[in-house]
């Protein structure tokens, strides 16, 4: 039976960029080692590092004065390492689900942290509006998705101060004016690769200007010195990572990319709000193209076990939604084809003729 992979993250990948993947483990250009057993010092390594950096620079369309890093440690410890080299006082945070209160608990550790506003109030299934952004800050930090709650920010915001977003679930998703940020940072399992490596893009001129020593490893400066080599980086994600944004570049690029998303986000949310079973728990004009969130509507919350038996039966994996919102959540990042989209609409219009009262 297929699988249709819904999962959060680790998420899909694209199938053509798995089996070369597999093919560069067991030998990479034909040199007899596997891509996991050379030097990342080495000529065949170091071509691979420089091609990924210039192709996610192409196509995201990264103007001169950034930098483009791949770093471990997941965004967890970019929460951290974000005010460790760039918080002097004060900064300014949107505080729109779970991971942009992880990122706001680190930022407190250095400075003062203004939230500028709050979906915290209907269980961060909006994203706010109408807020001010604060001038004598030194940065604003954004989630651009938040994948437990299914609410995107679909814009790039004009920020009087540095912006400094988390796109970890969001990234090649869509085209982004790279010009309006200052740092751009995320975990690569979602849309980029597997887990083990991080995306850094940042502009030197935010660098180097907090008071506190930083130690060495937690220094952005050290790796844009080392070319994310300072010290031996996470190579085989690298690989996939560079595989994915070849595959991307074939497909047509990120404004290619968005159009499949829009349209596969839209049979989706079409089916959400026309099947008498299901209701969408994110504001519609927040909703995510990256993680559609739905729950049983209230007449039929004892259903809820019985369709996710059913819809794993049908080949559905990953739709559990995140304890904190329940229901079902389905992923649909840039590597999942629309088939398997409508596989899950067809689903779940069965379920409802099965079903109806």
């Amino acid at each position: 039976m297929k699988k249709h992979n819904f999962s959060a993250g680790p998420s899909v990948l694209n199938r053509e960029v798995i089996e070369n993947t597999a093919k560069a483990v067991l030998d990479i250009n034909g040199s007899g080692l596997s891509l996991m057993e050379i030097s990342h010092r080495g000529k065949d390594f170091q071509a691979i590092m420089d091609e990924a950096v210039a192709l996610f620079k192409e196509l995201l369309g990264i103007p001169e004065g950034y930098q483009v890093l791949f770093l471990g440690g997941g965004a967890s410890l970019q929460f951290c390492m974000v005010p460790y080299n760039i918080l002097n006082k004060k900064a300014a945070y949107l505080e729109t689900g779970v991971w942009a209160k992880k990122a706001l608990k680190e930022a407190k550790l250095f400075g003062e942290v203004n939230v500028v506003a709050s979906s915290a109030d209907k269980n961060f299934n909006y994203i706010p509006k109408g807020f001010t952004i604060p001038t004598d800050v030194d940065y604003f930090h954004i989630t651009t998705n938040n994948t437990i709650y299914g609410t995107e920010i679909h814009e790039d915001y004009n920020s009087p101060v540095p912006l400094v977003a988390d796109m970890s679930s969001d990234i090649f998703s869509r085209p982004v004016d790279v010009s309006k940020y200052a740092l751009i940072y995320g975990g690569a399992q979602k849309n980029l690769g597997p887990a083990g490596v991080t995306f850094v893009v940042v502009r030197e001129d935010i660098l180097g200007k907090v008071e506190r020593t930083i130690p060495t490893m937690m220094n952005y400066k050290t790796h844009i010195d080392e070319g994310s080599m300072f010290n031996t980086p996470p190579c085989l994600p690298i690989y996939t990572c560079l595989e994915t944004l070849r595959w991307l570049k074939r497909l047509g690029g990120v404004k290619k990319m968005y159009e499949m998303n829009k349209a596969k986000a839209a049979i989706l949310y079409n089916e959400i709000d026309r099947n008498s079973l299901f209701v969408g728990t994110a504001e519609k004009d927040s909703r995510s193209l990256m993680n559609i969130c739905f729950v049983m509507k209230d007449e039929y919350k004892e259903l809820e076990e019985e369709f996710q038996k059913y819809a794993s039966s049908k080949g559905m994996v990953g739709l559990k939604g995140h304890r904190s919102v329940g229901g079902f959540r389905a992923s649909t990042y840039n590597a999942l084809p629309a088939e398997s989209v409508q596989a899950l609409v067809d689903c779940m219009k069965e379920f409802e003729n099965m079903h109806k009262k």
